[in-house]
């Protein structure tokens, strides 16, 4: 069997793989300069520490004559069971549809909580085992979404992405402030649920607080969320 590209190969043997029921890694490749000659793809439960030390492999090399790459040696017993009913739920298949994605970004600008999202998604799928993802993959989604516009994403950009996120939910609130080199002086934003987690705490220290101190004035008093 031949591959026009190494990618292709890796591809076709980890589509064998979650049909199969296990996961795999590429445990070592050869290199000639910046070219790749071949590569090992081992069973992702080849350490030896765990006692199982899989056996299960493909030696990957490419034809230079011809210029594509195949499959030159391959072992295919494993020294463990494989379970291709739940091989969507190792880490390496699992995923996030683009439908899914965008549900996610749609509930987290209206300040739905992950939890309740997830929930969300078991509903709709009929149980647990019925979706191909985890709810802490949705959460790691999430963080990187964040930690993408707030890296990526210069002071313009992410102006942009808080009047989106206003735009969207009515009751999302934001304050920018741009320094005269385009840096971000100051950056403040609040979605649903952090103003009435707020509401809720201003409202519990407001009751068990002494008369003369509700009726009190607080001047200079900036509060944050």
């Amino acid at each position: 069997m031949a591959f026009n590209t190494l990618e292709d190969a890796a591809k076709f043997y980890k589509d064998y793989a979650k049909t199969t029921g296990f996961s795999i890694r590429v445990r070592s490749m050869n290199k000639k300069g910046n070219e790749i000659k071949n590569q090992l793809i081992t069973c992702s439960r080849t350490n030896s520490t765990a006692g199982l030390n899989c056996p299960t492999r493909i030696y990957i090399h490419i034809l230079k004559d011809v210029g594509v790459w195949i499959i030159s040696k391959v072992v295919l017993n494993h020294s463990h069971s494989c379970c291709p009913n739940q091989a969507e739920m190792l880490k390496q298949h699992r995923k996030l549809s683009m439908s899914v994605r965008r549900t996610i970004q749609h509930n987290e600008e209206a300040g739905i909580r992950p939890r309740k999202t997830y929930q969300s998604f078991v509903a709709a799928a009929g149980g647990y085992r019925e979706l191909n993802f985890l709810e802490k993959d949705m959460r790691n989604y999430i963080t990187r979404e964040v930690q993408n516009i707030s890296e990526q994403d210069d002071a313009k950009g992410f102006g942009k992405y808080l009047l989106r996120m206003k735009k969207k939910n009515q009751n999302f609130f934001f304050e920018l402030e741009i320094e005269d080199n385009q840096s971000i002086k100051l950056g403040f934003w609040a979605d649903t649920r952090s103003i009435a987690a707020f509401e809720s705490i201003s409202e519990m220290f407001f009751h068990s607080t002494p008369p003369t101190i509700q009726t009190g004035k607080l001047n200079g008093y900036k509060g944050h969320i």
